[in-house]
């Protein structure tokens, strides 16, 4: 039997002389569960809407992108299109073809990036999913159509149920502005607009989808594309991306970049990973402020428990030993603490995935409860954060303390 550990535990549990002891210690216990809980909770809940990011701008974000390395376009190779549409985890692949023009509808005109696209990504894209009005479709017969982003479509004043039609701008690239007449030496297209979609605030505000064949009129493009998107098959592992990446960088050469959607968004993804972390630390603050009562607890017990100590001493204790016992005690209340978070965290996470009771405010959202994710690194970090601050924080007052006592 671990001696150190069953006098600890015989102390933890044990009525004390001084209730105050027991109520700091309680209060300690206590103090360390909400804190871990809370940890818990919270981080589920930005996984959560994590999740809800990623899940939104996949919508618009292939799962890899060929890009050149130089320049804005090219022209792929039907070989490199037939390789790809046969790997393995490939589901599809579009071309595209994008760039920024002039948008005027009905005398309100803005700048808007646009993205001209193949008629397999009209089809198979799951851009459906993210519309708001009207219907992701880009030809009505043998007239082009597009579809644009909400907020865009609210500053221009867009409604695919009327029938006004918008044209699109961009300067001919062989030819110099005219100052007399400007309009002479631009491209444009007519089309009217199909639907409305709405993904995040960044890409509403400017993105307009079309077909590229409209786009590469405005462009004065015969074949060249801005980038080919692969998108894969539900359920394509992270190290099957990674390989597939590699083999398709190894095969294109340095003349391309191949893109995951990590690289694709670096700005992003990093934000949110530095707010996860920061969180994180925070709430770890926030506990060792609550920990800090487990100082106050083990003080006074070393006191009480002075009688005690001489005892062990004339026993033959050493006073690594007595250390050990006191540091234990200690560290017990923050792992109670730790152990009941836990369970509360879990649970609560858990309830709130099955039923969502906790809603969030307002109708204006794409979910109506506040979403949720456990992470097995959360939990994992989450403990191994908490239990080494409880035992950092119960070895101070014990050496303290008992170097005091011997003087």
């Amino acid at each position: 039997m671990n001696l150190p550990f069953f006098i600890a535990r015989r102390y933890l549990f044990a009525r004390k002389s001084h209730n105050v002891i027991n109520i700091i210690s309680a209060i300690s216990a206590a103090g360390m569960a909400i804190g871990t809980a809370a940890l818990i909770i919270i981080l589920s809940v930005y996984n959560g809407f994590d999740d809800l990011i990623r899940t939104s701008v996949s919508g618009i974000e292939p799962d890899i992108l060929v890009t050149p390395a130089k320049g804005k376009v090219f022209i792929p190779r039907a070989s490199w299109t037939d390789s790809l549409r046969q790997r393995a985890h490939v589901a599809a692949v579009f071309s595209v073809l994008q760039d920024n023009l002039f948008i005027d509808y009905d005398g309100n005109q803005g700048v808007a990036l646009a993205k001209g696209v193949d008629s397999l990504y009209e089809r198979e894209a799951p851009l459906q999913e993210f519309m708001r009005e009207g219907t992701f479709s880009l030809h009505k017969g043998e007239l082009p159509q597009m579809a644009v982003g909400a907020a865009l479509a609210y500053k221009l004043g867009v409604n695919p149920a009327f029938l006004t039609f918008a044209k699109l701008y961009f300067p001919d690239r062989e030819k110099n502005i005219s100052l007399a007449n400007p309009t002479a030496s631009l491209h444009s297209v007519r089309m009217r607009p199909s639907g409305i979609f709405s993904i995040n605030q960044q890409i509403d505000e400017s993105l307009v989808i079309l077909p590229i064949a409209s786009m590469r009129e405005l462009l004065g493009y015969e074949e060249e594309v801005s980038a080919l998107e692969v998108r894969l098959a539900p359920g394509t592992g992270k190290k099957a991306t990674r390989r597939l990446i590699r083999s398709l960088q190894r095969e294109l050469g340095p003349s391309f970049r191949v893109l995951d959607r990590f690289r694709q968004n670096t700005a992003l993804y990093k934000m949110m990973r530095y707010e996860k972390a920061a969180i994180f630390l925070i709430l770890l603050f926030v506990i060792i402020i609550i920990a800090l009562n487990i100082f106050g607890s083990l003080t006074m017990l070393i006191i009480e428990k002075k009688d005690d100590i001489g005892t062990f001493r004339s026993l033959g204790a050493t006073d690594r030993l007595i250390k050990r016992i006191f540091t234990l005690e200690g560290w017990l209340i923050s792992l109670l603490g730790l152990g009941v978070g836990l369970v509360i965290g879990v649970l609560f996470v858990l309830l709130q995935q099955r039923f969502g009771f906790i809603r969030m405010p307002g109708v204006n959202f794409v979910v109506n409860a506040y979403p949720v994710r456990l992470q097995l690194t959360d939990l994992l970090l989450t403990v191994a954060g908490v239990a080494t601050i409880g035992y950092l924080i119960a070895r101070a007052p014990v050496r303290h303390n008992l170097r005091e006592e011997q003087k």
